[in-house]
């Protein structure tokens, strides 16, 4: 029997997580889950029924009722303006004990869940009208575009190399994994991948000769990038210490822990920020981070946002805009001296 790929494994572990969410959640939810499969990723449904829940418990409260006993006719009974004093009441909450808050983007973010819900059961004439519709989105204002100037790319990559700034237990940990790590730092920011594309990694995937590899992007489409002199030496440099390490010959993955399994997005993102915390400590960097430097060097580079969008794996070249925003910047300091007064 063939072994399940890691993005496989991904799914089903996110399928485990809906079908715990839909279990708290009314009955017709089953269907709306069903219905939206087929057009939807795994990892949008887990958050669609987290988000749903929030909702169910809000109209719990509103209507004096056990979640799992709302009905059809209860959500055909609301009005707008009580979706939208649910978004009001997402600026904070309690939950299990815990005091919660959303700013614009997390309730824009649980209005579309409340939205896809109920365009489904209108859709499928299970209610009569769809109230959510008429809810404005919450204004999305534009987020501050944080990326590595060029020499904190080198600072951050001389962190990797070296480890004087590190404690004893941090220097030993990090001679063991300094060559993934560097190899790791190096592939985000020569080649833009997301985090999820870069854990999923195996070894077959890469073909040196061509400086090829191949991901598997958002939705489980695949597609083969190129990266760099530079990358690929970073990344030999790293499969040679691999070949020294005891690692099952059944772990095909690129990247690997020192526990020598595929290596998690936590222990990813809390290395990326470790080295950047070493290169520019008042920035706080990601590796999402590092996608936003990469796509604002290539389109410095191209000029071509179409090109841009294209390698970062971007359906529409409106989110692409985000990944080079400092361009404006560019411009404009640039055409200050073009104007002459006299």
């Amino acid at each position: 029997m063939k072994s399940l790929t890691y993005f496989e494994k991904r799914d089903l572990n996110n399928q485990k997580k809906i079908r715990k969410q839909i279990a708290t959640l009314p009955d017709f939810c089953y269907d709306f889950f069903i219905g939206i499969e087929n057009n939807s990723s795994s990892l949008t449904r887990v958050n669609y029924a987290m988000d749903l829940n929030i909702f169910f418990d809000y109209l719990a409260d509103l209507l004096h009722k056990n979640k799992q006993d709302i009905t059809l006719a209860d959500l055909d009974g609301l009005k707008s303006n009580q979706i939208e004093q649910f978004l009001s009441h997402l600026s904070f909450y309690e939950m299990e004990g815990k005091v919660m808050k959303n700013g614009e983007r997390g309730k824009a973010r649980k209005l579309a869940a409340v939205r896809s819900l109920f365009k489904y059961l209108f859709n499928h004439d299970l209610i009569s009208s769809n109230v959510a519709s008429k809810v404005q989105t919450p204004k999305l204002h534009n987020k501050e575009i944080i990326r590595l100037e060029p020499d904190e790319v080198s600072r951050m990559l001389d962190a990797v190399a070296s480890n004087n700034t590190f404690s004893h237990r941090q220097k030993a940990y990090n001679q063991n994994t300094k060559e993934r790590d560097n190899a790791l730092v190096t592939l985000f920011l020569g080649t833009g991948i997301r985090i999820s594309e870069c854990v999923g990694l195996n070894m077959e995937d890469f073909d040196f000769s061509q400086n090829a590899f191949k991901v598997t992007r958002k939705g489980g489409n695949q597609t083969v990038l190129y990266f760099s002199q530079e990358v690929a030496d970073a990344l030999k440099v790293w499969l040679k210490k691999r070949q020294t390490l005891d690692i099952d010959e059944n772990e095909h993955a690129m990247f690997v822990s020192l526990q020598k399994r595929r290596i998690s997005t936590r222990a990813v993102e809390n290395l990326v920020k470790k080295f950047a915390q070493e290169a520019t400590p008042l920035k706080k960097i990601s590796p999402h981070k590092l996608r936003s430097t990469f796509g604002t060097n290539l389109y410095r580079e191209t000029k071509d946002i179409y090109i841009v969008a294209d390698v970062l794996g971007h359906k529409d070249v409106n989110t692409t805009k985000k990944h080079y925003a400092a361009i404006s910047e560019d411009m404009r300091k640039d055409v200050a001296n073009k104007v002459k007064i006299n």
